[in-house]
């Protein structure tokens, strides 16, 4: 499960590792409680949904960069919500707590309170008191006192070695040495064999999966007290932050916890190094018996396809000589049936022949009787042609009697049209010549009325000429 979020507030970021774009930046949450009414009708519901959406339009301008239900019972609905900053935590704590909601369908209004999240880490006293009392520990040796930070949730992608296959455990030493100088370090997820080794040691020790996360855990063993004491207090309350290059910030929830298992004892290392190499004998002898046993199923698998081979090879002979043997059959049923062939085609040549001659005499015959019916056919052939040869004359002379009377009928319409056409042009012409005559003479009357007496109106003129004329 992926447990990084989106970071635009980085006004209070601390630096872990800045070559690395490393960060810390505090936890900055709130619990929201909201009391719920009786419900009197049946199958009536409250929606988280409605009171977040409530919620949230309550702390405008302001916004949670994570709201949800914590706990939710017949009388209240417990919600965790995170901020940008934890400076805003009075504010949201101001804006929520002794405020009232109203939701759709209930009359009455829901009480909310509001109040900053106590930090779940732990503290000096808890580890002091631990190992002091645990009968178990030793305190004189490493990995049995509070010197080992444990770490999980972290994301893979904060630590990815360059080649981007898998965790680098150089880069968190380079992190987490600023607190001291570190003894141990240990990452299961490294170890292909982790997975084998749990089985072999206590019960209280967790297990890992090699590869199968997102995020990973590591155990960082300091050489002194002071080293454990200090990565302890920079990383209370904190989330991881990643600087990527293009100028977002991925901010990781990660659990800090001091070890309790000695899993970096010397015991422990010692016992998981021997359970380690057992596993190491183990799979060799294992890969050692399979290379046997594949071996042997090679040599198997020759001998049955050699066996197969020489089986098909057999086959292959019998299913040859079986064919040799129905192809001869063939060839010999071939050319008896080609000999039969031959004899009837002979058979059929003869009697063609034979039909042939008939036919032939009969076609002679037909032919001496043709030729006599048709000289006597002939004549009247001739006859008849001439008959019809006069026809056809007789039909042409008078079509061209026709023909020729119709031409001079259309040339004659043809002509009269045209001195029709004709006079109509003439009659035209003097029209439009008498037309332009008195054009004429109507601008050589009001020239010469122009010169008379420029200086009177044109229709004075006309009228003194009218009258003059009169």
């Amino acid at each position: 499960m992926m447990n990084t979020t989106l970071v635009s507030d980085l006004s209070d970021l601390e630096v872990l590792s800045p070559s690395m774009n490393l960060y810390l930046k505090p936890f900055a949450k709130v619990n929201i409680s909201v009391s719920l009414p009786m419900l009197k009708v049946a199958g009536q519901a409250i929606s988280n949904w409605e009171v977040m959406e409530k919620l949230r339009n309550m702390c405008s301008p302001h916004h949670f960069t994570l709201l949800r239900v914590a706990k939710s019972t017949l009388e209240f609905v417990r919600f965790e919500g995170e901020v940008e900053n934890k400076t805003l935590v009075p504010t949201f704590v101001s804006m929520l707590d002794g405020k009232h909601i109203k939701l759709s369908g209930f009359s009455g209004l829901l009480k909310v309170t509001c109040g900053e999240s106590k930090i779940n880490f732990p503290s000096r006293h808890d580890w002091d008191s631990y190992f002091r009392d645990s009968k178990e520990h030793d305190e004189t040796q490493p990995g049995e006192r509070p010197d080992t930070v444990y770490i999980s949730n972290i994301p893979c992608k904060f630590f990815m070695s360059k080649s981007g296959s898998t965790v680098s455990s150089d880069m968190i030493v380079q992190a987490f040495i600023v607190y001291g100088d570190i003894r141990n370090i240990d990452i299961p997820m490294l170890d292909p064999y982790r997975t084998d080794v749990q089985s072999a040691v206590p019960s209280n020790f967790r297990t890992f999966s090699y590869g199968s996360k997102l995020n990973f855990e590591a155990y960082i063993q300091y050489k002194e007290y002071i080293g454990f004491d200090k990565c302890m207090a920079a990383l209370r309350g904190k989330k991881l932050v990643l600087k990527e290059s293009d100028g977002k910030a991925i901010a990781a929830t990660i659990k800090v916890e001091f070890d309790k298992t000695k899993h970096l004892s010397a015991k422990s290392i010692a016992h998981r190094l021997q359970e380690k190499k057992k596993i190491e004998k183990l799979q060799k002898d294992r890969e050692r018996q399979k290379r046997k046993e594949k071996e042997l199923e090679e040599k198997r698998l020759l001998a049955e396809k050699m066996k197969e081979l020489q089986q098909k090879k057999e086959q292959e002979e019998r299913r040859r000589k079986r064919e040799e043997k129905r192809r001869k059959k063939q060839e010999e049923k071939r050319a008896l049936e080609e000999a039969e062939k031959l004899a009837k085609r002979i058979a059929l040549e003869e009697r063609k022949l034979l039909l042939a001659q008939r036919k032939l005499e009969s076609i002679r015959l037909l032919s001496e009787l043709l030729d006599r019916v048709k000289a006597s056919a002939q004549q009247a052939e001739v006859e008849r042609l001439e008959r019809e040869i006069a026809r056809k004359a007789e039909d042409e002379r008078k079509a061209k009697e026709d023909e020729e009377k119709r031409r001079r009928e259309k040339d004659l319409k043809r002509k009269l049209k045209l001195e029709k056409k004709e006079e109509e042009m003439k009659t035209r012409l003097e029209q439009r010549k008498r037309e332009g005559d008195f054009r004429k003479d109507q601008k050589r009357r009001k020239h010469a009325i122009k010169k008379l007496n420029p200086k009177e109106p044109l229709m004075s003129s006309v009228h003194k000429s009218s009258k003059s004329q009169s």
